[in-house]
C-alpha cells in the first residue's frame, strides 16, 4: 500500500487553490493528473528581470525591468492600430504599446501621473524605444509582487504563466520530505544534494545554466527515475528466474526443419537459437527478447524454438497485434509444420461460432501443438493443454501484462516466454524499456538480399518520380506509396492519402489500391490481398503498412513528405520492400527547405540499412521521448530523466538495481524501506509486490 507520507502528492490537481474545473483540464494537459506531476513538471527557460536600467540605458532586445512615471494614453481610433501608453523616466521616453486592449482597463492599469515598475522586451520604433504587452506591471508599492527570476514551463492555450506558477509553487510547498533511498557513498561521490533539495532547486533557477541536464540536482533527480525504472525490471527479473520452468532439451524437429528451409541460417540466427536453447535447459523460466531489424528472419527463430516445445511434449503460441501479422506468421510457419505432421492453427478475434469452438477445443486437447493468434489468445476461454513456450511479437504493442497472462496459462510446470520486436532500438532503451529480459539481437539479413537504394528526391520532381513509377507498373511490378503523416490523427492521414489515390488512379486505373487505418480489418485484409496477388500493383497507404505487411515482390516504396517522419519510422517503412531477391528502391519526397534535423534525419536513411545504427541516431536528433513514434505501451515515460543526457546514470542505476536485489530481495532493511517509497513515488505499485522471497 503506498506510504501514507505520499497521499499529498497523489491528490488531483483540481485539489490545489485557485485550480478549479476550467483551468485543471489545462494544467492536466502540460503536466498530468496529479499534484505530484506538477512538481515533476520541469522548467524550459528562465526570466531574468535583474536588469533595471534608466530608460536612456536600455538596451533593445533585452529583457529590461525599468521604472516609470505614465504622462499620457494614446487611444487607438483604428482597430488595427495599438493603443499607446507614453511614460517617461528622468533620462527619456518609453511608450507602452498594447493591441486588442480597452482605455478603462488600461487607465486603472497605468494611471496618468502615478509611477509604475513594467517588465518587458525592450524594442526600438521609429527612433522611440518601446514595449509591447509587458509581462508585468507593478505598483511601486507592490515591488515584491514581481519575481525578478521567474522559471518558464511549458504552456497550452488558455494557460497563462502566472496561473501555472501559482500551481507549481503550491505543489513544491507540498511536497515531503521523504527518508534517503540513496547508497551514501554513491551519493557523495557525486555531489547530490537530497530529493527534497533536489526538486526545489529545480524550480528555482538562478540563470539558464540551471536549467540543464548536468546540474547536480538534474540528475540526482534522474538518478531516482532511473533507479526506480531498473530495480522494479530487476525485482521482475528475479521473481521470473525463481520460478522454474519445463526442462527443454534440444530435439531432432527443430534439426528436420532447418533442412526443409530454402535458406542457409545466418550466423546471428545461429547463436540467437544456441541462446534461447541454453534458456530452455536450464531449467528457469526463459524471459528472452529476440530483436531483429526488418527482414533478418525473426519468424525462422521463433518457429524453431516452438518446434523445440513441441518435441518436449508440450504446445507453443506466437501472439501477434494484428490479424495481418499472424496470417502473415502462418504463411511461413504452418507449410513448415506440415511437412513435420504437426497441426498449426490459427485464432483471432474474426472466429466466432463452430470455427472458434472447434479452434478452442484443438487447443484444449492438445491435438494442435503450434498456435498462432492475436490478442484473443489471453481471453480466458482459451485453455492449452501443456503450453510450454509463449511467443509474443512486435512486444511494443503489447503491455508486460497481456505477455504475462499469457505465459500464465501454462500448467504448473510453467512456461518460457521468447518476446519480438522488428523496431531497433538503442542500448538505453533496451535496457528501461526490457531490463527484466535477456536479449538477442539479429543483425544480418539473409543470402541473397540486395541493398535499398535510397533516394532523396525533392517535392518539385514528383512529376518525374510518378513517370518512373509508371514504368514500373508497366513492366509488371508492385510499389507503395506511404502519405504524409501530419499529425498524430489518421483523420490527417486519410484526407491526404485520399487525395494522393485520386491522382494515382486517374493515372494509372485500377492498378491503384488504398488502404488506412480507419477501413475494417477485412477491408484492409482484402486489400493487402489483391496487392500479394498482383491485382492491385500500387498500393497508396498511410503508415498502418509500417509493421506487419510482408510482399516480397514489391520493390518501389515512396514516402511523401518524408521530412515528417522520424528516423525510425521511415526505416520501419522502407523494410517493407527489399524483403525478395529483386533490387529494390526507396524514394523520399521532401518539401524544401529542409531544417537541419531533417536534413540530418534523410540523410542517415540514404547512407545506412543499418536499423541500430539508425535509431541511435534518432535518439541523439529527437530524444526518447519520440524515438518510437507514437505513444508505445511498452515503453517508459520518463519525466525528469533525459536518457541520452543521463545514459551514464542508467548504467550505475542498474548495477545498484542488481545489488539491492542480491543483498535485500525483501527490501527489508532502513534503505529497502526507503527504496519501497521511490517505487511508489514513481508508480512501480506492482513491483513492490515481488519484493518477497517466493
Amino acid at each position: 500500500m503506498r506510504p501514507e507520507m505520499l497521499f499529498p502528492l497523489f491528490r488531483s490537481i483540481g485539489s490545489l487553490k485557485g485550480v478549479g474545473p476550467k483551468i485543471a483540464p489545462l494544467i492536466e494537459k502540460v503536466a498530468g493528473e496529479r499534484v505530484r506531476d506538477l512538481a515533476f513538471l520541469l522548467p524550459v527557460g528562465v526570466i531574468d528581470r535583474r536588469y533595471q536600467p534608466k530608460i536612456i540605458e536600455a538596451e533593445p532586445g533585452r529583457l529590461a525591468t525599468i521604472r516609470v512615471r505614465v504622462t499620457g494614453h494614446q487611444p487607438s481610433h483604428n482597430r488595427r492600430a495599438p493603443y499607446k501608453v507614453m511614460t517617461a523616466d528622468a533620462t527619456g521616453e518609453l511608450a507602452l504599446v498594447f493591441f486588442h486592449s480597452t482605455r478603462p482597463y488600461l487607465e486603472k492599469l497605468l494611471p496618468p501621473g502615478e509611477e509604475r515598475l513594467v517588465s518587458g522586451m525592450v524594442e526600438e520604433y521609429r527612433g522611440l524605444l518601446q514595449i509591447t504587452h509587458p509581462d508585468h506591471i507593478v505598483s511601486v508599492e507592490d515591488i515584491t509582487d514581481l519575481p525578478l527570476v521567474e522559471p518558464v514551463y511549458p504552456l497550452t492555450a488558455g494557460l497563462t504563466t502566472k496561473t501555472l506558477r501559482k500551481a507549481v509553487d503550491q505543489a513544491v510547498e507540498q511536497l515531503p520530505d521523504l527518508p534517503e533511498w540513496l547508497n551514501g557513498p554513491l551519493q557523495a561521490r557525486h555531489g547530490w544534494p537530497g530529493w527534497l533539495e533536489a526538486l526545489k532547486a529545480v524550480h528555482a533557477p538562478e540563470t539558464p545554466e540551471a536549467l540543464e541536464p548536468s546540474t547536480s540536482a538534474r540528475r540526482r533527480l534522474a538518478y531516482d527515475e532511473l533507479l526506480a525504472n531498473q530495480l522494479a525490471l530487476v525485482l521482475v527479473r528475479a521473481k521470473q528466474k525463481r520460478r522454474p520452468g519445463p526442462v527443454i532439451p534440444a530435439g531432432a524437429l527443430a534439426a528436420k526443419a532447418i533442412e526443409l528451409l530454402p535458406f542457409q541460417l545466418t550466423g546471428s540466427q545461429r547463436h540467437a537459437l544456441a541462446e534461447i536453447g541454453g534458456d530452455l535447459a536450464s531449467g528457469q523460466r526463459m524471459q528472452r527478447l529476440l530483436q531483429g531489424d526488418v527482414g533478418s528472419g525473426k519468424t525462422v527463430v521463433a518457429l524453431l524454438a516452438m518446434l523445440e516445445a513441441v518435441d518436449a511434449g508440450g504446445q507453443a503460441a506466437l501472439m501477434a497485434p494484428t490479424e495481418i501479422l499472424v496470417r502473415q506468421h502462418a504463411e511461413t510457419i504452418a507449410p513448415i509444420a506440415l511437412q513435420l505432421g504437426l497441426k498449426t492453427v490459427v485464432l483471432t478475434g474474426r472466429d466466432k461460432g463452430k470455427t472458434r469452438d472447434r479452434i478452442l477445443e484443438d487447443i484444449a486437447n492438445g491435438f494442435a501443438p503450434l498456435i498462432l493468434g492475436t490478442h484473443a489468445l489471453v481471453q480466458e476461454a482459451v485453455q492449452f493443454k501443456n503450453l510450454m513456450l509463449a511467443v509474443v511479437d512486435e512486444q511494443h504493442r503489447f503491455g508486460v501484462d497481456q505477455r504475462m497472462v499469457l505465459s500464465d496459462k501454462a500448467k504448473a510446470g510453467g512456461c518460457h516466454t521468447l518476446v519480438m520486436t522488428a523496431t531497433p532500438i538503442p542500448r538505453t532503451l533496451m535496457l528501461t524499456a526490457y531490463g527484466d529480459l535477456d536479449w538477442s539481437r539479429l543483425t544480418e539479413k539473409p543470402a541473397g538480399r540486395q541493398p535499398i537504394d535510397t533516394r532523396v528526391v525533392p517535392a518539385n520532381r514528383l512529376s518525374d518520380v510518378v513517370e518512373g513509377l509508371g514504368r514500373t507498373l508497366q513492366n509488371g511490378g508492385k510499389a507503395y506509396w506511404v502519405c504524409p503523416l501530419v499529425e498524430e490523427s489518421e483523420t490527417s492521414d486519410l484526407a491526404a492519402a485520399e487525395e494522393r489515390f485520386t491522382a494515382l488512379h486517374a493515372q494509372f486505373g485500377d492498378k491503384v489500391g488504398l488502404i488506412h487505418g480507419r477501413m475494417r480489418a477485412a477491408d484492409k485484409e482484402a486489400a493487402m490481398t489483391a496487392f500479394a496477388d498482383g491485382d492491385i500493383r500500387l498500393l497508396v497507404a498511410t503508415t498502418v503498412i509500417e509493421v506487419g505487411v510482408n510482399v516480397p515482390d514489391a520493390t518501389i516504396m515512396i514516402i511523401e513528405h518524408a521530412e515528417r517522419f522520424g528516423l525510425a519510422q521511415l526505416h520501419q517503412l522502407r523494410g517493407r520492400v527489399g524483403r525478395g531477391a529483386a533490387a529494390s528502391t526507396c524514394v523520399l519526397l521532401y518539401h524544401p527547405p529542409l531544417g537541419a534535423t531533417a536534413k540530418a534525419r534523410l540523410e542517415t536513411l540514404r547512407r545506412t540499412e543499418d536499423g541500430f545504427e539508425i535509431a541511435e541516431q534518432d535518439l541523439k536528433l529527437r530524444g526518447a521521448g519520440e524515438v518510437l513514434g507514437t505513444r508505445q505501451s511498452g515503453l517508459p515515460d520518463f519525466k525528469l530523466a533525459d536518457l541520452e543526457s543521463h545514459a551514464d546514470l542508467l548504467a550505475i542505476a542498474r548495477d545498484d538495481a542488481r545489488m539491492i536485489v542480491e543483498t535485500d530481495p525483501d527490501l527489508a532493511s532502513d534503505r529497502g524501506q526507503a527504496l519501497r517509497t521511490l517505487l511508489y513515488l514513481f508508480e512501480q505499485d506492482a513491483a513492490v509486490r515481488y519484493a518477497t522471497v517466493g
